[in-house]
């Protein structure tokens, strides 16, 4: 269906331009300030008596080594099952922070200060003693740590059960009658369909405990009521998934809705990331219908709105449209967005026309008093509720409200703003409800980051409101200016005026998708024919005869059109997306990845060869001078596998061409018309033919006749590490000089997981790494070493993720896993999988859906012995699992010892440790706390070492060298009578 909302990525000035035109004659900010001041002063004379966000952040800034421990202890400490583990975290966390002279006045805080001080004092620090005493006094201090964290997790968890927050919600309403409760069952997105089930059974469970305390007789939004995520109900809750969302998320909400509808307490869907957002109005418009045809009297239905999103006004207009489309009322939450980080890193490394989110904070204030506008002006049809902790937007709103004589609430998080809220709800006619979390204090970590993040930011108002050195003036200052530029320099600039990053595309936006759609449905893969290894000889011919002009063309010039190739590629994107789903079976997601990548390559190395072959001047004698200068070393053979089909292609061609070298290109034999897509683009831009031949052949005849060629300068290859030793054989026996090889090989590439990683990180890091481009990546994750403290929970975890997987054809947008590359890479998997089946424990297979197309092997997990049992790369979505105790490094050596090394993940928060197994390994690609696969060009320069590869590093600002010969001019300047120069000094 058309979308509702326009492009999340616009211009940021003309956004704001538009909202403060709207405020102008809506809103009195000095008035609203006037109001704001005395709840402000009072507050700072007479702070709230318990540990509350103001004290934590006025004793440990989440800017300060202290600040930071803190929150990875939070995070992290209370799900280690092993003591070992938590001693070593605890150690890691309080050795870079000081804990002692705590200063607050919270007696909490002074408690919690002098456990976590006495702890930094007696835990082992890799100098003391590791004896029984030492051991013991470690133990003893972990766990008055672990009650210091669960003394913090208190703070911001209202009880551990439904049952424990309804009482203590009682006992606030006994202090203050205008206060209601939305309850929060904390837990984060469902990675599998039991997780989904068990948040539903949660869900289900709390709505009958709060019906239970709520008056069927009064307005429901005097009730309590529950807030849900819809990502905790479906483990693939994803705009490509759409269908099937609609399909099997929606009635488990509307059950939940008719629950909460026939106990009269209000129901509100969270926000999500933005490239959910449209999904969300789908499901939520679906839900609305259903509402108004069973329970239309019911006005407890509502919505969460991010105002840090650009288009969060558009988002209350459409949503204002639904109420009146289905006759309903709906509830509407303003909050400010929980997500910031994510969704600027996500524009980045996506490589979006503009950010989703404002840049500014202010803009951020704009946007939420213009969202606050409109959610009044609508209120005939919306209840707004507007979540803040900021004094002077509160004064601002109630302004705009009663001027429209509109009914409203306000809303806090449960352990933030009490200060603030106490002094406002003095005025009875004001109510608030807290969003209160409910949970196990081990479940808070996501939800607790999250909010430190975002309120203890140096310039959010609640850091702000604990730092008296703010003033008045300065605290409650106007929002409502623009800037004139972003704060963040945008994606297209990520690296600098030098090299533009890649334009990329959102596919979850129909505008930027239909055009690949459109592409894919007029594109043909067309038959190449093979080249006789018998005109080899002449192609090497034309190549040395090109050499000797190319190679003299001023190094900006070659730099010039390989950019002009670049424009072209991002201009052509969509057709050649199209052909890799077509020809090398790639998804979508995938496709775009590397025609980005193929662009990013021409980019970088233009640049890189322009810094590189500037002649450079070395020190000498007097009356000498001396220069080096790089210059290109001849004919150069490119050949290039069939997973990476255009941007391992191009990036070895630009290399070559870019330092001056002539290029004979070998494409892999499944995919050579994908290269003659990229060699038509470079001669077009300007390459002379014979600088750049395509040779469409087998590796047993082409490939090995160019490697047998005399006068080849130099091979760069990627593929197995077999005919890479092949190749290595054939250039050191070919009479003439010995030619340069640059190899990337393959790799078993583990990831080494301690007790301490969090379990749904893992998973996404390993779904994503071992399955997807159905496991054919170099960099894929073949051998998961999982500590077995929390292996268990891990693999049911990844096994459920990966059974949720969508096999198929790749040129639907909801397929996650298409076919391998051919019938002969189909075979060898099976006969791998047959060996595996007989000598180790197969865990999970995905199913093939009916009607798949040919050669899909779907996602498989199997559990080894010992590391040293995979000796093999499999290259396919086959991961092998081992479980681990004891060192960690034991594990790296373990790894290393296979002789591989081309990526390795760890997941770990304990951050020593990290960098300890990251030097111990022997691997050219260190990935912390994420998936394994995907290295940007200059960004992450990607090879291997041992088995897996020669270097230097792909996309690295070594890699131009290798394809030169260096050499000195030496003059004697000096020759002709002296040195004048000296003479005239």
């Amino acid at each position: 269906m058309p979308q509702r909302l326009p492009t999340p990525y616009r211009d940021e000035n003309a956004i704001v331009a538009r909202r403060l035109a709207a405020l102008a004659q809506a809103l009195d900010w000095d008035a609203a300030s006037r109001q704001a001041a005395p709840w402000v002063r009072a507050v700072r004379r007479d702070p709230p008596p318990f540990w509350a966000m103001e004290s934590l952040l006025r004793e440990y800034p989440i800017s300060s080594a202290e600040g930071l421990a803190l929150m990875r202890l939070a995070e992290a400490l209370l799900r280690v099952p092993d003591a070992d583990t938590a001693i070593a975290l605890t150690a890691d966390q309080l050795g870079r922070a000081n804990f002692s002279g705590a200063e607050g006045d919270s007696a909490m805080a002074r408690l919690s200060s002098a456990a976590l001080a006495l702890s930094r004092k007696m835990l082992p620090d890799g100098r003391s003693d590791d004896g029984l005493f030492a051991r013991l006094g470690a133990r003893t201090v972990v766990a008055a740590t672990i009650r210091a964290v669960q003394l913090l997790g208190r703070q911001f968890v209202l009880g551990e059960d439904i049952a424990a927050a309804l009482a203590e919600a009682a006992n606030a309403r006994r202090e203050q009658a205008n206060v209601r409760f939305s309850f929060d069952m904390l837990g984060e997105g469902a990675r599998t369909e039991a997780d989904a089930q068990r948040y539903l059974a949660n869900y289900t469970h709390a709505i009958e405990a709060i019906a239970q305390r709520a008056s069927p007789d009064v307005p429901v939004e005097r009730n309590d009521g529950i807030s849900i995520k819809l990502s905790a109900l479906h483990p693939r809750y994803e705009d490509a998934q759409r269908e099937r969302v609609l399909e099997e998320l929606v009635p488990r909400v509307a059950s939940l809705c008719l629950q909460a509808a026939r106990a009269n307490v209000h129901l509100t869907i969270d926000a999500e990331e933005v490239d959910r957002l449209e999904l969300s109005l789908d499901v939520f418009e679906a839900l609305a219908q259903h509402v108004a045809r069973e329970q239309p009297q019911w006005r407890g239905f509502g919505l969460a709105l991010q105002a840090y999103q650009t288009r969060a006004v558009d988002l209350i207009e459409e949503v204002a449209a639904i109420a009146r489309r289905h006759g309903l009322r709906l509830m509407c939450r303003l909050v400010k967005g929980a997500y910031w980080d994510a969704e600027i890193k996500r524009a980045q490394e996506m490589g979006l026309p503009h950010y989703p989110v404002f840049t500014h904070k202010h803009h951020t204030d704009v946007s939420y008093l213009a969202c606050a506008r409109s959610l009044l002006d609508a209120h005939d049809v919306i209840y707004p509720q507007f979540a803040t902790h900021n004094a002077g937007t509160i004064a601002a709103i109630v302004q705009m409200a009663r001027e429209r004589k509109a009914a409203f609430e306000l809303q806090r998080l449960h352990g933030m703003g009490q200060g603030i809220y106490r002094e406002v709800l003095r005025d009875a006619q004001l109510a608030c409800r807290v969003y209160a979390p409910v949970g196990r204090h081990r479940d808070l970590l996501a939800y607790l980051v999250r909010r430190l993040l975002e309120n203890g930011a140096n310039s959010s108002f609640v850091h702000q409101l604990a730092d008296e050195s703010v003033g008045l003036d300065d605290l409650l200052r106007s929002p409502l200016y623009a800037s004139p530029a972003p704060a963040l320099p945008l994606p297209a600039a990520l690296y600098g005026p030098g090299r533009r990053n890649s334009d990329g595309v959102d596919l979850t936006v129909d505008a930027m998708r239909q055009p690949l759609l459109d592409a894919l449905a007029r594109t043909t893969v067309p038959s190449m024919p093979m080249t006789d290894p018998a005109e080899v000889a002449a192609a090497v011919a034309r190549a040395h005869a090109a050499f000797a002009s190319w190679s003299q063309w001023p190094v900006e010039r070659r730099a010039a059109i390989l950019s002009t190739a670049a424009d072209s590629m991002q201009a052509r994107l969509p057709h050649l997306c199209a052909l890799l789903v077509k020809e090398a079976f790639k998804t979508w997601g995938d496709a775009v990845a590397e025609v980005r990548e193929a662009i990013d390559f021409l980019r970088y190395y233009a640049l890189h060869a322009v810094q590189l072959m500037e002649p450079v001047l070395l020190p000498g004698p007097t009356g000498e001078s001396n220069e080096l200068r790089l210059e290109g070393r001849g004919p150069w053979v490119c050949i290039s596998p069939w997973n990476f089909p255009l941007a391992i292609f191009t990036g070895q061609v630009a290399a070559a061409l870019a330092t001056g070298n002539t290029v004979l290109a070998k494409p892999a034999e499944q995919t050579p018309a994908i290269a003659r897509e990229a060699v038509a683009i470079l001669h077009a831009a300007g390459v002379p033919h014979d600088a750049l031949q395509l040779l469409h052949g087998t590796g047993e005849t082409v490939g090995a006749a160019l490697v047998q060629a005399p006068g080849i300068a130099g091979v760069v290859f990627t593929g197995s590490t077999e005919v890479a030793r092949l190749i290595a054989r054939t250039l050191v026996t070919k009479d003439g000089p010995i030619a340069p090889l640059i190899a990337e090989t393959g790799g078993i590439n583990a990831m080494v997981v301690d007790s301490t990683a969090l379990p749904e990180q893992v998973a996404d890091a390993v779904v994503q790494s071992a399955f997807r481009s159905a496991g054919q990546r170099c960099s894929a994750l073949r051998l998961l070493c999982v500590h077995e403290g929390i292996a268990d929970a891990v693999v049911e975890m990844v096994a459920g993720a990966a059974r949720e997987l969508v096999c198929g054809d790749p040129g639907r947008l909801a397929t996650d896993v298409g076919p391998v590359i051919d019938a002969d890479a189909f075979a060898n998997l099976g006969r791998h999988l047959e060996r595996l089946r007989r000598t180790a424990r197969p865990l999970f297979a995905a199913d093939v859906p009916a009607g798949a197309p040919p050669h899909i092997v779907p996602p498989q997990l199997i559990e080894v012995q010992a590391i040293a049992d995979v000796d093999q790369e499999v290259f396919g979505p086959v991961l092998h699992v081992v479980r681990w105790s004891g060192d960690p490094l034991a594990v790296i050596d373990q790894v290393n010892a296979l002789g591989y090394g081309l990526t390795l993940g760890i997941q770990t928060r304990i951050d020593s440790r990290a960098q300890a197994m990251a030097q111990r390994a022997r691997v050219g690609n260190v990935y912390v706390n994420r998936n394994m696969i995907g290295a940007v060009v200059g960004v992450q320069p990607f090879g291997g070492e041992g088995l897996s590869g020669t270097g230097p590093k792909a996309g690295g600002p070594h890699y131009l060298l290798r394809f030169c010969a260096e050499r000195t001019l030496t003059i004697n300047t000096a020759a002709a009578g002296g040195n004048v120069a000296l003479l005239a000094g």
